[in-house]
């Protein structure tokens, strides 16, 4: 099965695995399922990290985030077509952030199941989002 972690997940992957739940640690440690990272995620921890409202450690974004192949992520970006048709995502309540809404419509579209603790990301079920 292919997964789609956002960003709070890659960043608790890496820098505070003990805050994974049981079920997000099993998907992710499994080989059988297929784990991405989306370059919303690159993008939105480059840019907070830029403005001193993330702190990785002692790595740079890039550093961090070349971390991730050795733990058998992947890439994924967005094309033009789901970057274009993003306004199709309805508005659910007043939840208004780019990187979040983005990272859903790509998992939406790209038939991904989103690992996400975000609670928010439930109201985008009838959507078409799966996940967990």
């Amino acid at each position: 099965m292919n997964y789609l972690l956002d960003t709070h997940i890659l960043l608790w992957l890496r820098l505070s695995p003990e805050k994974l739940s049981p079920e997000h640690k099993k998907i992710i440690e499994s080989s059988e399922n297929e784990k991405f990272v989306s370059s919303i995620s690159h993008w939105e921890i480059s840019l907070k990290y830029a403005l001193g409202k993330l702190e990785l450690g002692s790595h740079t974004p890039d550093e961090f985030l070349a971390g991730i192949y050795k733990i058998g992520l992947k890439d994924i970006t967005p094309s033009s077509k789901q970057w274009s048709t993003y306004y199709l995502l309805p508005k659910i309540k007043d939840h208004k952030d780019p990187f979040d809404r983005m990272i859903i419509w790509l998992a939406i579209q790209s038939d991904m199941t989103l690992l996400s603790s975000d609670s928010m990301f439930g109201e985008y079920k009838p959507h078409g989002l799966s996940v967990i």
